[in-house]
């Protein structure tokens, strides 16, 4: 389904986008025939990718939830994305209507289908950043009134930091954000990675790189890194699937077969 009305006038319609291909591969429609273009490319070469994409949108469906069972009424959801069915605040309002979210995405397509998505909705925000400028993000969250930094804030990394390569030190951007939340604070974080993956896996990556957003893959060491202080909840960093799971007939037996860690970790609480 083609949605080109209301977009931004400056939208690169002949160049695939990484969260249009993402939304096509959740079931979406807020995607172009040059994003599928791309995704059947991808699907072609790993089959299986389609169910990864679900399974990391599952990890953070199941992360949110017990954060917000846990208190976490604010979120700070950086790299959303097109928020579908099983975004953030449909699972946090969920339990808790008074939950509040703020959206972040790079992608001004995003970002537009967003807000059109979210209208209507006075206890979410939408706003366009950088995920490498965390300075800014985290103004630009303050200024929509919608998050206290006073109070314990889930920052959401699903899926984004391995857009961020090397050269850009993401480690120095998980310091700032880490930094910028009080104790009680949660971070997650789900990541793709080279571990225990194959080689078409590894050859599928590679069509990242013509998106405006190429993917780096890291280890689990490097992934766990990222987490600084912050103690992890049980189970630790893991493929994504044996991170808490409704259900234990909802892992399989190859859970790395979806190619990505995922973790959540807490601020210290002094005392």
């Amino acid at each position: 389904m083609e949605q080109s009305r209301a977009l931004p006038t400056e939208v690169d319609l002949s160049r695939p986008s990484a969260a249009r291909v993402y939304d096509y591969f959740l079931g979406g429609a807020h995607n172009f025939e040059i994003d599928r273009q791309l995704a059947e490319q991808i699907a072609a070469m790993t089959p299986n990718l389609a169910d990864t994409m679900r399974a990391g949108r599952s990890f953070l469906r199941r992360a949110v939830a017990e954060l917000t069972r846990l208190g976490v009424d604010q979120y700070l959801d950086i790299g959303s994305g097109i928020p579908t069915v099983g975004n953030v605040h449909e699972v946090a309002q969920g339990i808790n209507p008074e939950a509040r979210i703020v959206y972040v995405d790079i992608d001004p397509v995003a970002v537009a289908h967003s807000r059109s998505i979210l209208e209507g909705n006075p206890r979410t925000a939408v706003i366009q950043a950088d995920v490498r400028d965390p300075e800014h993000i985290l103004a630009e969250a303050a200024r929509t009134g919608l998050l206290d930094f006073t109070r314990p804030v889930g920052v959401l990394l699903a899926g984004v930091v391995h857009f961020v390569p090397d050269d850009d030190d993401p480690d120095r951007l998980m310091a700032v954000l880490r930094a910028a939340v009080p104790p009680g604070s949660y971070l997650v974080i789900s990541h793709s990675t080279y571990e225990d993956q194959p080689q078409e896996m590894l050859d599928a990556q590679k069509l990242s790189a013509r998106t405006a957003t190429e993917i780096t893959l890291r280890s689990k060491a490097q992934v766990t890194g990222f987490f600084g202080d912050f103690e992890l909840l049980e189970p630790g960093v893991v493929h994504m699937p044996l991170w808490r799971p409704d259900s234990p007939d909802d892992v399989d037996d190859h859970p790395e077969r979806f190619g990505a860690f995922g973790g959540v970790g807490r601020k210290p609480v002094a005392g």
